[in-house]
């Protein structure tokens, strides 16, 4: 198999640039966690460092634009993937699942939204009219 026909797939080279993303994002989530901030504090400041981490790689390695007015709609996407996130971590959290685990559960299922919505609604090609 030809690596480099597998990385021209756009959601593979999304997966690819957010294992290092994950790393980063979920680095920064175990590190709040560690000096003891409440959960949703610290998928919240993970988020914000994250994003401006992401927007830089997402947009260049994976849907190769190198357009900063895009950054309101990418943060936009994220809002909303944080949201959805801290309702999932609250429901593990409840069902007595520890943090850590419960962030780390979560990574994957983010990623399919994230890459989804930056799909359709950050990157998508418009045809000028």
């Amino acid at each position: 198999m030809n690596l480099r026909r597998i990385f021209e797939n756009k959601f593979i080279r999304f997966l690819a640039v957010g294992g290092i993303n994950t790393i980063f994002g979920y680095g920064v989530f175990a590190l709040m966690i560690f000096f003891g901030l409440h959960y949703a504090l610290a998928a919240l400041l993970a988020t914000i460092l994250g994003v401006l981490f992401n927007f830089q790689t997402v947009g260049r390695l994976v849907f190769a634009s190198y357009r900063r007015d895009l950054l309101f709609k990418f943060v936009g996407v994220y809002a909303f993937t944080y949201l959805i996130n801290l309702v999932f971590l609250c429901f593990l959290n409840l069902k007595g699942v520890s943090n850590y685990v419960s962030g780390a559960i979560l990574i994957l299922p983010m990623a399919f939204i994230a890459f989804y919505l930056n799909k359709r609604f950050v990157y998508e090609r418009r045809i000028e009219e």
